[in-house]
């Protein structure tokens, strides 16, 4: 506490004559100030390696506010002002995201479901509200095209299916992975944009057969799937925008790598409390038990 005191006050008064006030030695004092920098220096490198293994774990895509939740989660305690200045100071940074863009294709023939979920992407539980899209990315091969269905609850992608085919048995696919590992029960809504591939009669009557309700985007808006959206807009600034894939072949692989292992089970989401999706379905099911 004396030495304390002491460094606290030697901007105002000699260190000599706080010693000599408080009955200490100088060298006592210089020894217990040089300890405590060592000490400070040391925590300080081992929070910034800290911080740069959850940038890598990341693959490089937390930005400050991802890092200082992930911190806490594992029981350090630093302000996430300093968890900012020590990014920049690193330099180590999240990936900024790009705007949405609109792949729509509808086709007038087709009947198209009124917009029931009506931009509220709340869900009370698991399989009560899934919302799909499709998008594209392109290879050395030519363009894949990707399908994936969301749980609004968690945001866990339940299903998806990558093809080079844009056809209705793309989002098939990834239905039919959904329908098997989930096994929702009838009820469940499932929304959609107006695109042909999800009005067509053979996509409906599958929804139709397991009870599923249908909702559909507004012509043109883009903002009544933005969760859909949003996760292909990080799925491309997280992954695909970061390579350039020779192959389908190896694109499907680091889709299946980014899904399954990263987004689903590590990466943590602000819009269910910086949990992954499997942790967020986990303590869901073990308060149910509770």
């Amino acid at each position: 506490m004396r030495f304390a005191f002491i460094s606290a006050e030697k901007a105002s008064f000699p260190v000599a004559a706080l010693c000599r006030l408080l009955g200490v030695t100088r060298q006592g004092y210089y020894a217990w100030a040089s300890r405590t920098q060592s000490e400070s220096t040391a925590q300080e490198l081992a929070l910034h390696e800290r911080m740069r293994r959850i940038h890598t774990e990341s693959k490089r895509t937390y930005g400050s506010p991802r890092v200082y939740k992930q911190l806490q989660a594992e029981g350090v305690s630093c302000g996430k002002h300093r968890v900012e200045r020590s990014m920049r100071a690193l330099g180590i940074q999240g990936r900024p995201t790009r705007r949405f863009r609109i792949t729509t294709v509808a086709d007038a023939h087709y009947k198209h479901a009124p917009n029931t979920l009506g931009r509220d992407f709340s869900a009370k539980k698991p399989n009560e509200r899934w919302v799909t899209d499709i998008t594209y990315i392109q290879t050395a091969e030519g363009w894949c095209y990707l399908a994936a269905i969301l749980d609004l609850f968690s945001r866990r992608i339940v299903g998806w299916a990558l093809g080079k085919n844009l056809d209705t048995s793309l989002p098939l696919s990834a239905l039919d992975m959904a329908l098997s590992i989930r096994k929702p029960t009838r009820g469940l809504l499932h929304h959609s944009d107006r695109g042909c591939q999800y009005s067509s009669a053979e996509y409906q009557q599958a929804l139709c057969n397991r009870g599923i309700a249908t909702s559909m985007s507004r012509k043109g808006n883009c903002w009544d799937n933005a969760v859909a959206e949003s996760f292909f807009s990080t799925l491309k600034t997280e992954l695909v925008h970061r390579h350039t894939w020779k192959t389908r072949a190896e694109l499907r692989a680091a889709v299946f790598e980014y899904i399954e292992v990263f987004y689903n089970r590590k990466r943590i989401h602000s819009s269910i409390g910086y949990k992954s999706p499997a942790q967020f379905e986990a303590d869901f099911a073990n308060d149910l038990v509770a």
